[in-house]
């Protein structure tokens, strides 16, 4: 056999098209899809052998080729037009957020994820936590934010799934192609690549950087996976949420304290550090102890100035979601890290922990982000209340509904999830600049405009190109697990696009309840079984390596796909992905979501479907709680509180039945001499134009930067950069901690047990006696709200009361407030004092309140 040297030849761009390459290299081109069209007309079968990444295509494509292109008038035209249009983009100087904060040239925001879905070449996501990241990148660079983004990079990826014979989950890893990719390596001034160190208990781990660009923005990836590790210490980064909780540990160590060491090397100076989930928590631990090195600071001043820069999302509706470390593992990663930031070892481990639970519990890394952060938040408004309950007792002295935790809901990048047919339709009808006023409720009104046949014809142009691609996902997974082509043909002929369609995509994960569907076998079996009126039904999804329960979800729909009466009527496709999610979000008539409420933190996927005028058919949680209308959709059950999982899954199942024969199939097959429901198609318009703008993450950064960001960017500016202020601040929480015990509060006028008539209100009054505090350092409030007969208070309103009269020697404050009582029934007040200050961002994170005893 002869042995041949390996020489790797680059074609060489002509110099008139230079700039594919630039433009290649920056995943702007993954919402500016024209560009992409550029590479099918050069060689469209290159194009997808290269599986549409521009990046491998100019690597392989063929010199002669780009030669003759480069003087093709038709292609140099496109071809001006786009690189216009990606330089105007990256140049601009009038961005909304120049223009909205034009004196805030120096903030910098950054960004720490643990995953990000930016496209389908670069499987460094999981799901919608990555998703969420990336849309956010993308949106942060159409706004113009100064940002930077921070994660890691895994050459694993994560896990390629395939459905076997029986149903069955199998898993494959494969190697990312990092020299086919849009990621380059971060280089130091002297040419050398820039390689950063972070302490674990062997020896220090080293990990060379990369740079991936999204638009104006950088998002730089920390890689373990090189020669001067430790060969255990090399996978730390190699697959994403991969390995055991000693591996997890690793991974979020990198992620957070080594990834803010990487900041600074690279000379950056976040004004804002923002934590999508818990896995990057560690990052306050890391940038605490460097205020207190560079500053000869303590702690809790070094806390101080963190709480003032830090943000914190959460995406979890239940107490699992959170990573816990146990306690030795903590110890075993941060032993010599107390004694070095001045704390004792009982103090460190309680950051992470509830006041209440004992040094037998494990260490809440969501917990650590709460009590550092300076803004929380959850992802909807739902998932907000539900989090200032679930995170309660980290606030033990505070009612949980008053735990400050906010909510942003969250939202899409339009421009990534929307269809290219469609976007060409909406070109044509809405305003010219629609696509840089996309939040704007008032830019989608235009959407009624468009003639209903012609929606329709674009929305049934996605769902042919969705069948397509199901037939060959389809026969594939059958190929390979030894079907037959009669067999294979049997099922794959059934697909039909004139049917009524009904996706259902996502993580396989047991309170997405991805089976309620067939809770009633005769009745499914029933109505997808109507010839006049056909019904098919996709499924695509993945569950955790190690979730076998939601492997099982997954086994059991394959089984029930393969049953005579379901065989052509229920598919079951593999290995969704980004690629796979935007056929489907376009290509089915009806987004269906079912997870057991309030279970459901926000639920994007939807969102992404009601863009393409796909109806959302969904429980009312997450998202939908907030979108639904009435006139967009359909929701299935009620807000109802239910005595048992089982209970509620048979009346939401029921609820889901009698929507799908009584409305939804009514309505789709209400059909007109041109083969489509007009009735539909208003629906479609609907839900587009009350959830485009509103759900986009052109919105979602919108509130995080004037309602999260900005707050902490002028807080910081203001006081938390001057020493001496935070100093003094930290003086004053102490007194306060010394001396709120010694607050006594008492009514002045007792009104106890009157009636009045509606409409009218009461003046009430009460003396605080504050023996060691100052009248300014405090907010006292009346707490009221209706009684109802079960003794509950509801619709609970807190009105600040006025000083109106002191005895200054006695130390004795007398305050007043009015209460306005509008409706009948039985109402209860009382009295409480709120600590207060000029640099504490919300009163409730000093988890103190003193209410009236007596």
């Amino acid at each position: 056999m002869f042995i041949f040297n390996k020489i790797t030849v680059n074609p060489q761009l002509p110099k008139r098209i230079s700039r594919l390459g630039d433009i290649a290299n920056n995943l702007w081109w993954s919402w500016n899809t024209d560009f992409l069209r550029l590479f099918k007309y050069i060689d469209i079968d290159l194009w997808e052998r290269c599986e549409k990444n521009p990046v491998k295509f100019l690597k392989f494509v063929e010199q002669p080729k780009l030669e003759t292109i480069a003087s093709d008038e038709k292609f140099l035209k496109e071809y001006d037009r786009i690189t216009k249009n990606f330089e105007d983009y990256m140049n601009s100087k009038n961005t909304w957020f120049s223009r909205k904060y034009p004196n805030n040239k120096e903030t910098l925001i950054s960004y720490f994820s643990a995953e990000y879905g930016l496209d389908e070449i670069l499987p460094i996501y999981s799901g919608g936590l990555g998703i969420l990241s990336g849309d956010h990148l993308k949106s942060a660079s159409d706004l113009g934010l100064p940002f930077v983004a921070v994660g890691l990079l895994y050459k694993n990826g994560y896990f390629w799934q395939k459905i076997g014979a029986y149903g069955e989950q199998k898993t494959e890893y494969y190697n990312i192609d990092l020299e086919n990719l849009p990621v380059v390596p971060v280089k130091k001034e002297d040419g050398e690549e820039l390689i950063i160190k972070v302490k674990l208990p062997k020896a220090d781990v080293s990990l060379k950087v990369w740079q991936i660009s999204v638009g104006r923005i950088k998002l730089y990836l920390l890689d373990s996976d090189i020669p001067q590790n430790k060969e255990e210490y090399k996978g730390i980064t190699l697959r994403l949420y991969g390995g055991d909780q000693e591996m997890r540990i690793q991974q979020e160590i990198v992620l957070g304290m080594a990834g803010a060491h990487l900041l600074k090397e690279l000379g950056l100076k976040p004004t804002v550090y923002h934590m999508n989930e818990g896995h990057s928590a560690f990052l306050v631990l890391e940038t605490i102890r460097d205020i207190m090195k560079e500053n000869q600071v303590s702690f809790n001043i070094a806390k101080d100035i963190v709480t003032a820069k830090t943000v914190f999302t959460t995406h979890t509706p239940v107490p699992a979601g959170n990573d816990m470390f146990p306690l030795e593992l903590m110890e075993k990663y941060f032993d010599g890290f107390w004694e070095e930031v001045g704390l004792t070892k009982e103090d460190f481990l309680k950051l992470g922990m509830k006041d209440s639970a004992t040094l037998d519990s494990k260490f809440n890394m969501g917990i650590l982000a709460l009590r550092i952060a300076g803004k929380k938040n959850g992802v909807s408004k739902l998932h907000g209340a539900v989090s200032r309950e679930l995170f309660g007792d980290v606030w033990n002295n505070i009612a949980a509904n008053e735990s400050p935790i906010t909510h942003v809901t969250n939202g899409i990048h339009t421009c990534t999830w929307l269809a290219p047919n469609l976007k060409e339709l909406y070109n044509e009808y809405l305003s010219a600049y629609w696509q840089d006023d996309i939040q704007n409720d008032d830019t989608w009104l235009k959407i009624h405009d468009i003639p209903n046949k012609k929606l329709w014809d674009a929305h049934f142009f996605r769902k042919q190109k969705l069948m397509e691609l199901e037939k060959e996902n389809l026969t594939h997974s059958f190929k390979n697990n030894g079907m037959g082509y009669e067999k294979i043909r049997e099922i794959t002929s059934k697909l039909n696009p004139n049917a009524l369609v009904i996706g259902f995509a996502r993580r396989f994960a047991t309170y997405k309840r991805a089976t309620l569907l067939f809770k009633d076998l005769e009745r499914i079996t029933q109505i997808l079984n109507d010839e006049n009126r056909p019904v098919q039904i996709v499924f695509a999804g993945k569950a955790h390596p190690a979730d076998k329960e939601g492997q099982d979800l997954i086994k059991y729909i394959h089984e029930i796909s393969m049953m005579p009466q379901f065989k052509g009527k229920i598919f079951v496709l593999e290995n969704y992905n980004i690629g796979l999610a935007r056929y489907l979000i376009s290509g089915v008539d009806v987004w269906l979501n079912n997870p057991r409420r309030p279970m459901e933190a926000s639920g994007t996927s939807g969102q992404k479907a009601s863009i393409n005028g796909v109806l959302n058919f969904s429980v009312l949680d997450g998202w939908w709680a907030e979108g639904y209308n009435m006139k967009n959709g359909w929701a299935i059950g009620t807000n109802a509180e239910y005595e048992s999982y089982e209970v509620q899954d048979m009346a939401d199942s029921d609820s889901l039945y009698h929507i799908l024969e009584n409305k939804i199939i009514p309505t789709y097959y209400n059909k007109n001499a041109e083969g489509y429901s007009d009735d539909w198609v208003e629906l479609m318009k609907n839900s587009i134009a009350s959830t485009a703008g509103k759900y986009s993450t052109s919105r979602m950064l919108i509130d995080y930067v004037s309602d999260l960001y900005m707050p902490l960017v002028d807080l910081s500016k203001t006081y938390f950069s001057n020493l001496d202020k935070v100093t003094e601040y930290n003086k004053f929480k102490q007194d306060l901690y010394s001396n709120w015990n010694d607050i006594t509060i008492s009514q002045a006028n007792n009104l106890d047990n009157i009636t009045i008539d509606a409409g009218n209100n009461i003046e009430v009054k009460c003396k605080v006696k504050l023996p060691n505090i100052l009248p300014e350092n405090i907010e006292v409030q009346v707490y009221c709200g209706k009684v109802l007969e079960n003794g509950v208070v509801e619709n609970i309103g807190i009105i600040p009361m006025e000083l109106v009269d002191s005895e200054a020697k006695k130390k004795v404050y007398t305050y007043e407030a009015k209460i306005e009582l509008s409706t009948g029934g039985n109402y209860g007040y009382t009295f409480r004092v709120m600590p207060k200050h000029e640099m504490l961002l919300d009163s409730a994170n000093l988890n103190l309140v003193k209410w009236i005893t007596s």
